[in-house]
């Protein structure tokens, strides 16, 4: 796969079939993720892969009480003006709405779950380049993802069901499902580069950018 087309298309893919990811996938998808850049080179990452369906729904179930805690705090006004509006941007957050609550409603249907964890570092200057590179090697496999760290909302309770040595200061940075999706792949929308871009000085703009630059 050309490494733009990987690149423009690898966007949130919630909705997939519960289709096994085979084995031999599932090593390049952690194999690239090793390769990405660590600070000072200290790979100070660990991964855990979950694949059990019994593993599976016990995060199921600590992910959906972490969707429904989402809406009802940090994104409760958004999500009732979603409810409620149908000017352009509310129909956008419903759409959005409803595919995080499709993945918390069949979150136990997931063939395969990438969890990412840190040590001593809270920066994410290293954990997440490798959770990317994961991605996109999933991508080249035809396997969709979508990182969350909503489960961030249950603290210590995901690690005690993958049983992550807390003493040790290992944190949880995030966590990928993944799987064959459902949908097709496609450049997300984005507001145009040169609206969110400067050059040299904060506010000084650059050049405009067609969007999308890719195919």
């Amino acid at each position: 796969m050309d490494i733009r087309e990987a690149l423009y298309t690898t966007r949130a893919m919630r909705r997939v079939k519960p289709d096994p990811v085979p084995d031999d996938v599932q090593a390049r998808i952690i194999d690239a993720a090793i390769r990405a850049p660590s600070g000072g080179n200290t790979q100070g990452w660990r991964f855990v892969m979950v694949d059990d369906k019994g593993q599976i729904a016990k995060i199921g179930e600590l992910m959906a009480e972490s969707i429904d805690m989402l809406f009802s705090t940090i994104y409760k006004e958004q999500a009732e003006y979603a409810q409620t509006s149908d000017d352009p941007e509310a129909k956008q957050f419903k759409a959005i709405m409803n595919s995080v609550h499709w993945a918390r409603d069949n979150f136990a249907e997931y063939p395969l779950l990438l969890f990412a964890f840190d040590q001593f570092d809270t920066s994410g200057g290293s954990i997440f380049p490798a959770v990317w590179n994961a991605m996109l090697q999933a991508r080249a496999d035809g396997v969709g993802s979508s990182l969350t760290s909503v489960l961030l909302f249950k603290g210590e309770e995901p690690l005690d069901v993958l049983g992550v040595p807390k003493e040790e200061g290992w944190r949880m940075a995030c966590c990928v499902p993944m799987g064959y999706p459902l949908g097709k792949w496609g450049v997300a929308k984005r507001n145009p580069a040169h609206e969110v871009a400067y050059r040299n000085t904060w506010g000084n703009p650059i050049d405009p950018i067609p969007e999308p630059l890719w195919p």
